[in-house]
């Protein structure tokens, strides 16, 4: 298939790394790609020093972009009108992803099966970004 050529990308408020740690905690397969913050730079935002220029999280072959904005402009909330949709391989993946993006957060939906749908669910998590774990 090769390089994937629509990545979400994520920007937060100082709080990337945290996130990126989070995922890579909940969701299986994750892991830290990339990171690097302003403070490694000699030319870019020396001000923001640990705060995330570019980050790289991998999950199960895909790719999500992380970024802390400048402290002078913040970013604007997430909102539940974008979603990450993971296709769950198992009721135990499900249960287990489901259980760790809820912590700190708001189930919105779920779980329950919707038609075909054994399990599926809307939670947003404790950064604000919103998913919907789903195992068919």
């Amino acid at each position: 298939m090769g390089k994937q050529k629509i990545m979400p990308f994520l920007s937060f408020n100082g709080r990337s790394e945290e996130a990126m740690n989070f995922y890579v905690s909940v969701l299986p397969d994750a892991k830290v790609e990339k990171l690097v913050r302003y403070g490694d730079s000699p030319h870019v935002g020396k001000d923001e020093g640990d705060r995330v220029m570019y980050g790289m999280l991998s999950v199960a072959g895909n790719e999500i972009c992380f970024l802390d904005m400048s402290s002078a402009f913040p970013p604007p909330a997430f909102s539940w009108a974008t979603s990450l949709y993971i296709d769950c391989e198992s009721e135990a993946e499900f249960d287990g992803i489901f259980k760790g993006l809820s912590e700190g957060g708001e189930v919105m939906m779920g779980p329950e099966s919707v038609g075909p749908i054994r399990k599926c669910a809307w939670v947003t998590d404790k950064f604000g970004v919103t998913w919907q774990p789903v195992w068919e």
